[in-house]
């Protein structure tokens, strides 16, 4: 027989017979009603858990992650509010049911079979995929990998406090609300969980408000990798700035009651707590998993007999609340009300194009109040002397700062975080005097993990803020990409568009830095950028557009919820000259506080017919360079300048080659995975035009003299376009 199976014929037997686990009296404030109610949620859950299983046998539902074991997290949802918001672990259906019923109007049963069933009608994820989530309960629906969505429950809790300070116009939570996370026991030892621990810690250590309530549910497992007995409590017991509490996850009332003092603690004292939940798994991991492959059968039946349903029906029974005919009546009802729905779930309509399924990848618009910016005392207040300075051209990292100020100034939501952003102004100086501009709330200096700045981003925007973190160079990205893989950039697609995730993500990086830091301080490569569906990649290659293009890139974030990465070319920071020492030929005027360069419009540089060379960032830079000794050998070209790397500008740069009869792509990234790939794609489709690429070699970047080896010079881009066009080089 089926595990599944097992456990419910046990259940109906030892019930009827009276055959039930020992255990504590029922002992705390939970009311008798409440108790039922609580039960009845973990009747309901496991009664969804038996039917998944069921459709996907009959092929008429597609995954299945139990909850089995796990149902003391009703009493968990059931000592919250409705207005604390919840990152769910995968095996709490019972927490989301249980906050259903605090909830007029949810047929709770109902929405989580068409997930099951994969029907578009899924109010959560419109059948993408089976997950808990639900807009009316505030329990954002989580994708995550293991623990990846432990450090946007850190950045959401830090929002509450900073909400209290200053209030977003889009904001979502209460003044006091406190934010729930849970996990399981096997994901504490991922270091994403370990990164959002401390950072929790490290918070609180400052006194710093921190709303936040972890929940481990420990049944003692991952997968099929056991957890050392005692592991959790010797780790977390005494971790600093960490309230430790722990209950029996099997007895509804001693849950109840701990999980009530721990969210008071956190809710009054402002401070994060850990709930150290016991529970015990039933059914395996998922799916087709079969415990007795790793375990022993004394093992898994051993787990079975202290099925957390049975231990109810004692305390129920004991508390006066519940008999135990009433309490087998109500887990018989339940199942089959959920076999009757189920019948008629499976018969909904699915998904069936790409269209339908890519639906949600771009996020809804949102209605935004108009903004009319700051006073023109308000501004000379914060600019000071640099109002001065503007009538002068300037470098690309000051038009920056200079474009982040207005920003702030008109946008009271932006909030700045990342390493070393706030006092020193960051390692290149881009950020230097916003934090005298705006304070320590709007500029925050961050602990040194990656995952954690992009959490917090995240977590910010669920409350309404509209954050900027900032990577302090392009290779540390790959520390926390799944942050915004999958995390960010999947929330409006796993929620039918109902959560999103806005943000504008500043990163240093490139190549062409002069003898520093080799591959960390130089990377090249923007490929992980580029394969996430719905994420806008920004790259400019002069001051007066980074500054254009970084108020659209707000625009976009702010009113229509994109994630948006802007890409700074560090060695582009201090370019003053073009062609000679001292010309200041890429040197910009700060650009008037209207003008910006929309998603998709490219730069064109010279109407030359020859060639056109299409590039972006540095190699921009240094094919204008190309370009006049080009002129001097009688070859007429334009340059282009993307600007946008994704989505790809397709039809902007279309427009701009037309005319031209040969084209020269330039690319700083790798040959392999670089955006040349996607433009020789793209020529080759749309043109007859002959065209070429030169690229940076599959390589890492060395430090020292040899710093630009690996990547395309002035020199070689000359050559290549001769070589194209026929001529010598």
């Amino acid at each position: 027989m089926d595990r599944a199976d097992i456990v419910h014929e046990n259940f109906l037997r030892r019930v009827a017979a009276g055959d039930l686990p020992s255990g504590a009296e029922p002992s705390g404030p939970l009311t008798a009603p409440d108790a039922v109610a609580i039960y009845r949620a973990g009747c309901l859950s496991r009664a969804l858990d038996r039917q998944s299983r069921a459709m996907q046998k009959a092929g008429q539902g597609f995954y299945t992650i139990g909850s089995s074991g796990h149902e003391g997290m009703a009493a968990v949802a059931a000592a919250l509010r409705t207005t604390d918001m919840a990152f769910l672990h995968y095996r709490d259906a019972a927490f989301q049911i249980a906050r259903a019923g605090q909830v007029p109007g949810q047929s709770i049963a109902w929405d989580m079979l068409l997930s099951f069933a994969a029907s578009s009608e899924d109010p959560i994820s419109g059948g993408r995929h089976k997950v808990l989530g639900s807009k009316a309960l505030n329990i954002p629906p989580q994708t995550s990998t293991i623990a990846s969505h432990l450090p946007k429950a850190v950045g959401a809790a830090y929002a509450v406090g900073a909400a209290r300070r200053h209030a977003p116009e889009h904001k979502q939570l209460p003044d006091d609300a406190l934010v729930c996370c849970s996990f399981g026991d096997a994901s504490v030892n991922h270091s994403t969980a370990q990164g959002a621990f401390n950072t929790a810690g490290w918070t609180s250590y400052q006194s710093i408000p921190l709303p936040l309530l972890f929940v481990c549910e420990d049944n003692g497992i991952g997968i099929s990798t056991k957890t050392p007995a005692g592991w959790i409590a010797a780790n977390f017991r005494e971790r600093p700035g960490l309230k430790y509490f722990a209950c029996d996850g099997l007895d509804l009332y001693e849950t109840f009651r701990v999980a009530a003092e721990a969210a008071h603690y956190v809710r009054t004292r402002k401070k994060p707590a850990f709930l150290h939940l016991r529970t015990v798994r039933l059914y395996g991991h998922a799916g087709a998993d079969v415990p007795t492959t790793y375990l022993s059968r004394e093992e898994v039946e051993a787990e079975e007999a202290m099925d957390p349903l049975l231990h109810s029906v004692r305390l129920l029974a004991e508390a006066g609340a519940l008999d135990r005919a009433d309490a087998l009546a109500i887990y018989e009802e339940t199942n089959a009300r959920v076999r009757r729905a189920a019948g008629e779930a499976v018969t909904r309509p699915r998904l069936k194009t790409a269209r339908d399924v890519m639906a949600s990848l771009i996020p809804p618009k949102r209605a935004c109040r108009p903004t009319n910016g700051p006073s023109v005392e308000a501004r000379a207040a914060a600019f000071g002397g640099d109002l001065k300075a503007m009538d002068e051209p300037q470098i690309m990292s000051r038009l920056i700062n200079w474009a982040l100020t207005d920003l702030m100034l008109e946008h009271r939501e932006i909030v700045l975080m990342g390493e070393d952003v706030g006092r020193k102004g960051g390692v290149y100086g881009v950020t230097q005097k916003l934090t005298q501009r705006f304070g320590p709330d709007r500029m925050i200096d961050t602990l040194l993990d990656e995952q954690s700045i992009l959490g917090l981003a995240i977590g910010m925007a669920q409350n309404g803020f509209l954050p900027m973190p900032e990577i302090q160079f392009l290779a540390y990205l790959h520390n926390a990409e799944d942050q915004i893989r999958g995390e960010a950039a999947t929330l409006p697609f796993f929620s039918n568009g109902q959560y999103t995730n806005p943000m504008v993500l500043r990163i240093a990086g490139l190549g062409y830095q002069k003898g520093f830091g080799g591959h960390f301080h130089n990377d090249n490569s923007v490929a992980v950028l580029r394969d996430i569906p719905g994420v806008i990649l920004a790259c400019p290659s002069n001051g007066a557009d980074a500054a254009k293009m970084l108020r659209e890139c707000v625009r976009l974030a702010r009113e229509e919820q994109r994630v948006v990465v802007f890409l700074e070319p560090i060695a582009l920071y201090p370019m003053r000259d073009l062609l000679a020492e001292k010309d200041g030929g890429w040197m910009r005027l700060y650009p008037a506080r209207n003008e910006v360069i929309p998603l998709g419009e490219v730069g064109v540089h010279g109407d030359g017919t020859d060639l056109a060379i299409v590039s972006f960032g540095n190699g921009y830079y240094l094919s204008r360079q190309a370009e006049t000794r080009l002129a001097a050998q009688g070859v007429k070209a334009r340059v282009i300048d993307m600007r946008w790397l994704s989505p790809l500008p397709s039809d902007a740069l279309i427009e701009a080659v037309k005319g031209a009869k040969r084209i020269l792509v330039v690319d700083e990234t790798r040959r392999s995975g670089g955006i040349a790939e996607a433009l020789m794609a793209l020529f080759t489709e749309r043109t007859a035009v002959p065209h070429a690429r030169l690229t940076a070699e599959d390589s890492f970047i060395a430090t020292g003299p040899a710093y630009a080896a690996t990547m395309p010079s002035a020199e070689s881009i000359f050559d290549a376009a001769m070589a194209l066009i026929g001529g010598a080089a």
